[in-house]
């Protein structure tokens, strides 16, 4: 009998066993999208500022590694880490939400009956979450880049928040959201194709190994993150659009008006700002999730 134990437990579909409760899966992916966003939150705010299209002389940075030196010596290191208040606060539930869609919408199309796999129901509750998540983090995502650009002056995220609103209107938090979406989608399709691609590669027999998961899921996220960079470059011009000193990227009215100020300043190349800390900051949260 023992000459069989190995055989059995070698059967067993790891990917099959069933997780918590709803409620103990929210407040998980509550707290993993509070982690994957504060752990990496220096990264990200290079990255913003890499992204800024004509930024002041002092603003401008070759890579991570001389941003990091030029801001923590010019502004204190303290300064990467502002508006991550706007992320704690949002992000769990925005995650939160993002789970129990991505669950609701499931359930209800049928794609929990049986033993099936319904990739098109996975596929369109997976669109369904993210729009409904990216809708209450937008304006937290909004705050969080206003907060992080160089010459920043915003005292908090209600200080932050109450300007814009004032300044701008109610629309300033949500000119991005359909860039958003547009990137956000697009992301998340990548990521599951080159997963699923990578996995096969790196796991062909589906034996349970955490180390493939990790590099498939990493390397997913950064090809996707990539190949995305260039809506995400547009997302941070809309979004910090208002800390602008040039008056055209002031008053750009949406993505493709954002999309021909870059390219006319910047060329094709232009979209590609932040390519790196992009990459970065994407591979180890995309890594642990999976």
């Amino acid at each position: 009998m023992a000459d069989h134990v190995p055989a059995l437990e070698a059967e067993i579909d790891y990917e099959s066993l069933g997780g918590g409760s709803l409620a103990s899966n929210l407040l998980a992916g509550a707290f993993a999208g509070i982690m994957e966003h504060t752990v990496m939150y220096p990264i990200d705010a290079i990255k913003t500022r890499m992204q800024i299209v004509n930024p002041s002389p002092s603003a401008v940075y070759s890579g991570i590694v001389h941003a990091a030196g030029q801001i923590s010596s010019t502004e204190g290191i303290r300064s990467l880490w502002r508006g991550i208040a706007s992320v704690a606060v949002g992000a769990g539930p925005a995650h939160a939400i993002y789970f129990a869609t991505y669950e609701s919408v499931k359930h209800n199309l049928g794609g929990n009956i049986g033993d099936e796999h319904h990739p098109f129901v996975s596929g369109f509750a997976g669109a369904c979450a993210t729009t409904a998540s990216d809708a209450l983090m937008n304006p937290f995502d909004v705050v969080k880049q206003r907060m992080q650009v160089h010459g920043s002056t915003y005292t908090s995220i209600a200080n932050c928040a109450k300007t814009v609103y004032r300044n701008e209107g109610f629309g300033a938090f949500y000119i991005s959201y359909p860039t958003t979406l547009a990137m956000t989608i697009p992301f998340t399709a990548i990521q599951f194709a080159a997963y699923d691609s990578l996995s096969k590669v790196l796991n062909p027999r589906k034996k349970y190994d955490p180390l493939s998961h990790c590099v498939a899921g990493g390397l997913a996220g950064a090809f996707g993150a990539a190949l995305t960079t260039p809506l995400d470059v547009i997302k941070t011009l809309l979004q910090t659009r208002g800390t602008a000193r040039d008056e055209r990227i002031r008053n750009c009215k949406g993505l493709v008006d954002a999309a021909k100020i870059i390219h006319e300043r910047g060329g094709t190349r232009g979209f590609f700002r932040g390519l790196q800390p992009r990459v970065v900051t994407t591979m180890p949260s995309t890594a642990i999730c999976w």
